[in-house]
């Protein structure tokens, strides 16, 4: 299955049906009268985020949708059939965004949350309805409202309680694995992971989703590497865990660049807290260990985990940390499945 995260559809909702022009004409019946029906009102497009999806892929392969129209009216005042809904089923998460990918038409992130983007046409009104006194016999009807039409982008941001950033090698992907159930792919090259990760960490009795994106390098707001398309990814998260590689040339320049490409992307990921982990203490002695966590803190760490996410050395206090940050009930993410790989997708800039 492939990763997809934004997609561009067509939709249109049903128009109205007709009314009719209809006369009684019965035997016995002295006085017959007009008796056209109203026409059925025409068919919604709903959205609707559901569980169990975490792309948007078969969007790809279908991108128009429209309603069914309203029935026509029709004799013996009988009203059309209204045309049901159209349900459009996306991922929990899914924005919908107008066509000029700034302006959010609908932000759907609970499951089962329904949104009425496009209502159906009204049915017109049958010859019955204009009936007067002074017009016994009216012959004029309504066509029923038309149809609304739109295109627009689904993008989207996957739910996740906790995200991970970092350069590419920094040990995202051994990180996650070591803690959750992601199963994600571990490489000794750049840029490993090409889509997120998701991945249910369960510490001390209580769950929350951890996000993985793929790696930032310097630039990367202006389309350096992957750029950075996926940060959309970690918006919702309540807490971001920087990790940065102990074996790089310059572990406090690494975290800066971090930084940076950050407050890039806008005040949505900047004023989020930020745990620093110090990642990969297993390839080094502690003097180098206890060397660096006092450089990141003089460049502006408040705290720094020491960590291994090969041997889990010192993950559980930063997984401590993160609970911190989480409220004591069910966690607010979506307990997904790990997203299987395949190609990325072209990027585009982010909302």
């Amino acid at each position: 299955m492939h990763f997809l995260d934004q997609a561009k559809i067509y939709v249109r909702s049903g128009a109205g049906g007709p009314g009719a022009v209809g006369f009684r004409r019965e035997k016995y019946i002295e006085y017959g009268g007009p008796d056209g029906g109203d026409g059925g009102r025409g068919g919604d497009i709903v959205f609707e985020a559901v569980a169990g999806l975490n792309t948007l892929i078969d969007f790809r392969y279908t991108q128009h949708f429209k309603a069914k129209r309203g029935g026509h009216g029709m004799g013996k005042n009988r009203t059309g059939a209204g045309a049901p809904p159209l349900v459009i089923k996306v991922p929990v998460g899914t924005q919908v965004l107008d066509e000029d990918r700034e302006t959010v038409l609908a932000d759907l992130t609970e499951v089962g949350q329904r949104v009425v983007l496009l209502e159906g046409g009204m049915g017109g009104r049958g010859n019955a309805s204009y009936k007067t006194s002074t017009n016994r016999a009216p012959r004029q009807h309504q066509p029923g409202m038309p149809a609304q039409e739109l295109a627009v982008w689904l993008r989207l941001k996957l739910l996740a309680d906790a995200g991970l950033v970092g350069l590419p090698n920094a040990g995202k992907s051994t990180f996650i694995n070591q803690v959750s159930n992601a199963q994600a792919k571990v490489g000794e090259y750049a840029f490993t992971t090409l889509i997120p990760k998701l991945g249910v960490v369960r510490h001390k009795g209580r769950e929350f989703v951890l996000a993985d994106i793929p790696g930032l390098i310097e630039g990367a707001a202006e389309g350096a590497g992957i750029g950075d398309r996926f940060l959309g990814h970690i918006e919702r998260c309540r807490v971001l865990i920087h990790l940065i590689d102990i074996t790089g040339s310059d572990p406090a320049a690494g975290m800066r660049v971090i930084e940076a490409e950050l407050e890039a992307y806008g005040d949505v990921l900047t004023s989020k807290p930020t745990l620093i982990a110090l990642n990969k203490i297993d390839l080094a002695d502690a003097e180098l260990v206890a060397g660096f966590t006092a450089e990141l803190k003089a460049a502006g760490a408040d705290k720094v985990f020491p960590i291994s996410g090969a041997t889990g050395a010192g993950v559980e206090a930063l997984l401590d940390a993160v609970l911190a940050y989480l409220p004591e009930t069910a966690t607010s993410g979506q307990a997904y499945d790990a997203v299987d790989e395949g190609e990325p997708e072209e990027p585009w800039s982010p909302v």
